[in-house]
């Protein structure tokens, strides 16, 4: 179990998006031999709100899937209408970020679990539009540093 301690210990979240953090602690695998398991990280991620803290961490989210995010965040800001979603593979985390007005107001929607076979937790919050250029630079970052190692039939259209 994760605790307030830890999450002193953990510092900077590498993305924050409203009360959603994300920190990224390396690859899964440094030099994997299958090339279906090198875009995995290794990544410890926190929503909470209302007396309300879920934590989930492991290897659940790949490097595409950030890549992914921060370029349909970018989009978003463009167009100020649609969505943005963080959607790995393993059912412990998704986040969606989508317009709720034509005034800029974004709706964030986070699904996480430490255990998805018991548990399932849901926040809703409101960010402004202005925040996406933020998230974008920070999925850039994480992109810098933690480069896509595989291209996906489906990554980002």
């Amino acid at each position: 179990m994760i605790g307030e301690k830890t999450f002193e210990n953990l510092g900077v979240p590498d993305l924050t998006v409203g009360r959603f953090q994300i920190w990224i602690h390396g690859w899964q695998f440094e030099s994997p031999n299958n090339p279906y398991d090198s875009d995995w990280l290794r990544v410890t991620a926190h929503c909470g709100e209302g007396g309300a803290s879920v934590w989930v961490s492991g290897s659940i989210v790949m490097a595409s899937d950030i890549e992914r995010f921060g370029e349909e965040c970018e989009w978003l800001w463009g167009e100020g209408k649609g969505s943005a979603t963080l959607d790995p593979m393993e059912p412990e985390l998704s986040l969606e970020v989508q317009t709720t007005d034509s005034l800029g107001q974004l709706e964030v929607i986070v699904k996480i679990t430490p255990d998805i076979i018991t548990q399932s937790h849901l926040f809703k919050f409101e960010i402004d539009q202005s925040h996406l250029p933020a998230i974008s630079k920070q999925c850039a970052a994480i992109r810098e540093k933690f480069a896509v190692r595989i291209d996906y039939p489906n990554n980002c259209d």
